[in-house]
């Protein structure tokens, strides 16, 4: 039988089908998938958006780190880009992809199927609920850190120009002997407080944007509704992202002091850092990389968000298909 190419685009269910009377757990449907279909989706979504970016996140890695030896001066994207090209070759901008490779999957998998279980229960009544939105994208993130930070703490040493690590084992390996397990994890209060804001501002974004440009354009072809989800995801990635840039370069510089000359914090406290950095280089040190990681988060949300729907819509026919032949 032939497979209909255009079927992965298809509209997605909305919140308003959903009926109250279904229970949130791991074995509930909800928008026709089963709650393991959410983490496939999820993790493939994440796995693309950040494998695609990725040369983007080490320009911004590079751009936030200073101090010792691993100083990077005030340069803008065109001037860091060349210097890693001259000095690395465009190996450079891949080093540490292990990393996330590693860490993008499983996280993405807790991220997205956490989110689509409390927006069923919170958004009951109310699917356009904002509030809703935002706070399911917040018990989604906290999660989902979980699982992330110990490998971007991994991913992040690797990107530093002079990196003393050979690869991700022997990161790994090197930071738990030196520094013990707690190294992975010095970063995860900052991480959640930076993220917490982030996916609030992005889920509420997102699903306003996708309300507002599917109500222009309700019959919209599938092929649309795709550009829909990519445009909403963008809008979504570049807004979150400018907002939280400064908790972005507390974090960057927490997973990453102590190596190649990086600073050395006495406390892992965001006040801490943020006056020390304000000390050594003024208010302007708080946003550094703020314009790779605007670049790298809105195409990168919207590679995600079509990505993570494409694969939802991908399970719905195939459980219609085997709903079907039953």
């Amino acid at each position: 039988m032939a497979t209909d190419v255009s079927a992965a685009f298809r509209p997605v269910p909305q919140p308003h089908d959903f009926h109250p009377e279904i229970s949130v757990s791991p074995s509930s449907a909800h928008d026709g998938l089963e709650f393991w279909q959410f983490m496939i989706a999820g993790s493939i979504a994440g796995l693309v958006e950040h494998m695609a970016m990725f040369p983007v996140d080490t320009l911004k890695t590079r751009m936030q780190v200073f101090g010792g030896s691993c100083s990077v001066q005030p340069i803008g994207v065109r001037q860091a880009l060349g210097s890693i090209l001259k000095l690395e070759g465009p190996a450079g901008l891949y080093r540490g992809i292990g990393a996330m490779g590693l860490g993008a999957g499983p996280a993405h998998a807790v991220y997205f199927s956490v989110y689509e279980m409390f927006k069923e229960y919170l958004t009951r009544g109310n699917p356009n609920s904002s509030v809703a939105h935002a706070v399911s994208g917040v018990f989604a993130t906290v999660a989902s850190d979980a699982v992330i930070t110990p490998m971007d703490v991994v991913k992040q040493r690797l990107q530093l120009q002079s990196s003393p690590y050979k690869g991700v084992g022997d990161c790994v390996r090197r930071v738990l002997v030196e520094e013990g397990v707690g190294a992975f994890y010095k970063s995860y209060r900052t991480t959640v407080v930076m993220n917490a804001p982030f996916t609030a501002v992005h889920f509420a974004t997102y699903e306003a944007a996708k309300r507002g440009l599917m109500e222009v354009s309700p019959e919209s072809a599938n092929d649309e509704r795709l550009v829909v989800h990519a445009t909403a995801g963008a809008a979504a990635g570049a807004l979150a992202a400018a907002v939280t840039t400064p908790l972005d370069v507390v974090k960057t510089q927490l997973q990453c002091q102590g190596v190649c000359g990086c600073d050395r914090f006495s406390s892992n406290s965001i006040g801490d850092v943020v006056r020390s950095l304000v000390m050594k280089d003024g208010y302007r040190s708080l946003m550094r990389g703020w314009i790779p990681r605007m670049l790298f988060h809105a195409p990168a949300a919207a590679i995600c968000w079509s990505t993570y729907e494409a694969s939802k819509t991908f399970f719905q026919e195939l459980n219609g298909s085997d709903s079907s032949r039953n």
